[in-house]
C-alpha cells in the first residue's frame, strides 16, 4: 500500500528541495501567525511552484476568515486546504464550496473516544488528520512535538482516510507505522533543528527511516 508523506511547515527553498527529493507526496505551509512556521501567502506561492506536478501543496489554516482564505487561495493556489481549528462540518462544507478545493480536517486526539468526533465530518471532509492534543498552555493547535497513543487507531474503520501526525520523528516512525498502519503521515517539528527551522539532513534521515521501517515490515 502506498504511504502518503507530508512535510509540513516549510519556509525555505532548501527544505522544499529536501522534502521533494525524499519523495514527499504532500508539502504543507502554515498560515497561523502564532506559529514559528508561519509563512506569508505570497512566499508560500513562490515556494509551492517546485511542487507542481510532484506533490500536493497544502495550505494549513486555523479558523481563518474568508478574507484571509481569499488571499491564500489567490497567492498560493493550494491543491488542498487543511483546517486545523474548531471548524464545524458546516464551515468545512462552506469552504469547500467557496473555493472548489479539497479539505482535510484536523482533529486533536488523546483517547479512543476522540475518534467519534469524525462522524459529523464524514462525507464532508476529504481526509482527516489526527494530531495529539496540545500540551496545556500551548497556543499552537499542532506542531508541538507530542504524540498520542497510536494503538487507538487500530479500531478505526478501514474506510477512513487519514494522516497521522504529532510527535513523529526518525526514531519512532517504525513503531507508528507498525502500530497504526496509517494511510498517510505528517511531520513538522520532528525534522527541525529549532522551532520553525527545517533541517534538510533531518528530513533526509526521516525518509530513510520510513523506507527502512516499510522494508522491514514487507520482509
Amino acid at each position: 500500500m502506498a504511504l502518503d508523506i507530508k512535510i509540513c511547515g516549510l519556509k525555505t527553498d532548501a527544505a522544499m528541495a529536501a522534502a521533494l527529493a525524499g519523495g514527499a507526496s504532500h508539502v504543507g505551509f502554515i498560515f497561523f501567525a502564532k506559529s514559528p512556521r508561519y509563512v506569508e501567502p505570497a512566499e508560500a506561492g513562490r515556494l509551492r511552484e517546485a511542487a507542481r506536478g510532484n506533490a500536493t501543496a497544502v495550505a494549513v489554516t486555523v479558523d481563518a476568515g474568508d478574507a484571509f482564505l481569499d488571499e491564500i487561495i489567490a497567492q498560493m493556489q493550494p491543491d488542498m486546504l487543511q483546517l486545523h481549528g474548531a471548524e464545524t462540518p458546516d464551515r468545512v462544507a462552506e469552504v469547500k464550496a467557496r473555493y472548489g478545493v479539497p479539505a482535510m480536517k484536523a482533529l486533536s486526539v488523546s483517547e479512543a473516544a476522540d475518534l467519534e468526533r469524525i462522524k459529523p465530518f464524514i462525507g464532508i471532509a476529504d481526509r482527516f488528520l489526527f494530531d495529539a492534543k496540545p500540551p496545556k498552555g500551548s497556543e499552537l493547535p499542532g506542531g508541538n512535538g507530542v504524540a498520542f497513543d497510536w494503538h487507538i487507531l487500530a479500531g478505526l474503520d478501514g474506510s477512513v482516510d487519514y494522516m497521522l501526525s504529532g510527535g513523529l520523528n526518525a526514531a519512532n516512525i517504525g513503531d507508528a507505522l507498525r502500530l497504526a498502519d496509517p494511510p498517510g503521515i505528517d511531520i513538522s517539528s520532528g525534522v527541525e533543528s529549532a522551532p520553525g527551522v527545517k533541517d534538510p539532513a533531518l528530513i533526509a534521515r526521516f525518509f530513510r527511516a520510513v523506507r527502512t521501517a516499510r522494508n522491514t515490515r514487507a520482509a
